[in-house]
């Protein structure tokens, strides 16, 4: 007598979508892949990789910050929004950081998702958590220690 299966529990999809106003970031597939990792089920998330002008509009305008910040994250509802990376700060960082371009945008998108989900960093135990949050991700995905 054949036994019935259960059907498996799948996590309900978020989606992702990649804009690239600029050349040069890690491929389409590796930044989704990061951000699904740390993003809630069923978030709505659009990347957007941006020139330094179109960085530094947004941050003067939403932050009162005149200069053009590697990431910036903007939420609609809980873990959906829109995440802008700064291609050149980004490769700059990487650069002085002695990372790879890759492992530094896996963990600017994945920071990115966590504000999204509402975490921060303002406050010494929100930070560490944020930390430890990131570091655990980053790790699942094959990369190292961003903070190391």
């Amino acid at each position: 007598m054949p036994t019935k299966r259960t059907p498996k529990k799948t996590r309900p999809r978020s989606s992702v979508a990649v804009q690239a106003a600029v050349a040069g970031a890690p491929s389409a597939v590796l930044l989704r892949r990061c951000a699904l990792a740390a993003a809630r089920a069923r978030s709505a998330i659009a990347l957007r990789i941006v020139g330094v002008s179109e960085a530094r509009k947004l941050n003067r305008k939403y932050r009162a910050k005149d200069y053009a910040s590697n990431v910036l994250s903007f939420r609609y509802s809980d873990g959906s929004g829109d995440i802008v990376l700064c291609h050149s700060v980004i490769r700059k960082e990487s650069i002085q950081q002695r990372k790879s371009l890759r492992a530094h945008y896996a963990h600017l998108v994945v920071h990115g998702v966590l504000h999204l989900r509402g975490h921060d960093h303002l406050r010494g135990t929100d930070a560490a958590r944020m930390e430890r949050a990131e570091i655990r991700i980053l790790r699942r995905l094959g990369f190292a220690d961003p903070y190391a």
